[in-house]
């Protein structure tokens, strides 16, 4: 059902918003030299690695940025339009193209850099259970305003305690964290750790009475 949900929903997006790839096309290439789009290879499911297709909101040669100087606010290796597209997740509407492909869902950990990839622990690594996806619960909790060890929690959370309501909770923030930006989710969780991390307690002490 998820894999069916995914296709209606890539397809209808990349339909109904081609006027906008048009446009945003042109702004691009517009503000600053170089392609309109960008590809960067990402680890997805299984850790299988696969190119993440975005619209480019980087200066020229920006790319190919190091492990632990990840984009921020405010980066000065953004372009003017590339603010706007970053703000409002518009760079990420070409990944519906990874969608289509069976390497990307809707909903899920975002791929990040294969730098990453020797660094995961055991639990970690359980984020390559499912396929990567555009936005996910890690990005409606703070986003990059959050620590990166923050965003792998939440990311082997969405896999341990994955549903379809989740999905749909998630769905809705992420438009409010378009509309509103990443920030204001910062202390406002979808999920409380706290009442996971007791709930694990009191099953490690009942396996021990056992």
């Amino acid at each position: 059902m998820k894999r069916l949900i995914d296709i209606t929903i890539a397809l209808l997006v990349l339909l109904l918003l081609l006027p906008a790839w048009l446009v945003i096309a042109l702004l691009i290439k517009w503000t600053s030299s170089g392609p309109v789009l960008f590809m960067q290879d990402r680890p997805g499911r299984g850790t299988k690695v696969f190119g993440v297709y975005k619209f480019r909101t980087m200066k020229l040669g920006s790319e190919t940025m190091i492990k632990g100087h990840e984009v921020m606010k405010d980066d000065d290796r953004v372009t003017s339009i590339g603010k706007l597209l970053r703000r409002t997740k518009l760079d990420e509407i070409p990944q519906m193209l990874n969608v289509l492909k069976g390497e990307m869902s809707l909903i899920g950990p975002r791929p990040e850099r294969i730098d990453y990839l020797p660094e995961y622990t055991a639990e970690e690594l359980k984020r390559f259970n499912v396929r990567p996806g555009l936005t996910g619960l890690a990005q409606v909790s703070g986003g990059i305003y959050i620590s990166l060890d923050e965003r792998h929690r939440y990311d082997v959370y969405y896999v341990d305690h994955y549903s379809l309501w989740l999905d749909i909770k998630i769905v809705v923030r992420t438009i409010g964290v378009i509309l509103f930006g990443e920030e204001k989710y910062m202390n406002r969780e979808l999920v409380s750790f706290k009442k996971i991390e007791k709930s694990s307690e009191k099953e490690q002490l009942l396996n021990r009475q056992y």
